[in-house]
């Protein structure tokens, strides 16, 4: 897949919309319809059905060049990446699941995550909703907090309990397909950021076969593809957000600076620190991707035998949900009131609340506690 035409659009696109996508809280469909003409959805995808075969490390950086632009169309195509990653994984060996994949990568259907739900305290490896059998297959009803650009999706992967009897942990991903699911909204998606996400509450009702009930737990889907992929395309659009918040703080600094240069000297010495901090940014992002693609290529499993990968894609997610934040700020002040401004050139408004999401996308505070029970078995290695 080439990464450079989703740059164009991200540039030709996402960024000309981005104001309004934000402003009124509404879906970024003309840079979807955009990615879908590209065949950006099948990305993930293998080539021998039909999908551009980009690994973790390309599909991050797609999601870097949208954050530049639009972090809601950013994280509309990260989320939709890592429901793919989770179908690639852990259903390949399935002749439906594959032929699925191949209507997807043909067809650029839009895939949604429904993870959360009312009563679980934001705990995803937790369900309520539970399977039902029916004579064609299942049924379930789940209440979710929030359903992920739900009424622009195609299709739902949804996580319940393999049945009525199951602990509450003990969950199964299936798959939902459009005109096999009812989704009623039953709040607003009003938020200080990420508004073009469109992700209000809802209950959603669906039936389908047996085969769209992935094999795998959910515990190992979720260790082994949701929760990596998740935290890498996450940062990886955070840093395109912090990318470009330096660029803007650079931008205004120089057009200063062709005025009257010894002006500026002060603010230019903040930027050239900003620009270390981006680079750490950037170097541990890329890393992490390059060491994940490379344990998804061996088939190696994230479990205890591998705690040390467990550590480090929960810090990646740590370490850039707080840099995003404090390198927008920082940026904020170095242009000062220019960024401060909702009708600038170099304003930072939408980047700030968009940065300010990434603290409770799977909240801090729970992966500090996953960390400290990892550290409990971690040798160090």
């Amino acid at each position: 897949m080439d990464t450079a035409a989703v740059e164009r659009v991200a540039a030709d696109v996402a960024a000309r919309h981005a104001d309004a996508v934000d402003r009124d809280a509404r879906f970024p469909a003309e840079t979807l319809a955009a990615l879908k003409a590209l065949g950006a959805l099948g990305a993930g995808i293998p080539r021998a059905l039909g999908g551009g075969g980009s690994d973790i490390v390309a599909l991050s950086a797609m999601c870097q060049a949208l954050g530049r632009h639009c972090a809601s169309s950013a994280m509309v195509l990260a989320m939709h990446h890592i429901m793919v990653a989770a179908l690639v994984r852990h259903g390949l060996g399935s002749e439906q699941i594959r032929d699925y994949l191949a209507r997807v990568a043909r067809e650029q259907r839009l895939i949604a995550s429904v993870t959360s739900e009312v009563g679980t305290d934001g705990d995803m490896r937790r369900s309520i909703a539970a399977l039902e059998p029916t004579e064609s297959g299942f049924s379930f009803t789940k209440q979710a907090t929030t359903v992920s650009y739900g009424a622009y999706a195609d299709d739902l992967l949804v996580t319940v309990r393999r049945d009525s009897a199951a602990a509450d942990n003990d969950q199964v991903l299936v798959l939902a397909l459009r005109g096999d699911f009812d989704f009623q909204v039953t709040g607003v998606w009003d938020t200080l950021g990420m508004r073009g996400t469109c992700s209000p509450p809802g209950v959603v009702s669906a039936r389908g076969a047996a085969w769209q009930v992935l094999d795998a737990p959910f515990s190992s889907i979720a260790a082994n593809s949701m929760v990596p992929v998740s935290h890498i395309l996450w940062s990886a659009l955070w840093l395109g957000i912090a990318t470009d918040a330096v660029d803007r703080a650079r931008r205004l600094m120089q057009q200063k600076a062709r005025k009257d240069p010894n002006a500026t000297r002060g603010t230019a010495a903040r930027i050239a620190l900003l620009d270390a901090r981006l680079q750490s940014m950037r170097a541990e992002q890329e890393s992490v991707a390059r060491d994940y693609a490379a344990l998804v290529g061996s088939g190696t499993l994230i479990d205890s035998m591998n705690v040390g990968f467990g550590l480090r894609q929960n810090n990646l997610k740590l370490n850039a949900s707080r840099l995003v934040k404090e390198i927008v700020m920082d940026a904020m002040e170095a242009c000062g009131i220019a960024a401060y401004r909702q009708d600038s050139a170099f304003s930072l408004g939408r980047h700030m609340r968009d940065a300010l999401s990434a603290c409770v996308m799977i909240s801090n505070d729970r992966i500090l506690e996953y960390n400290a029970t990892m550290q409990l078995i971690h040798r160090g290695r």
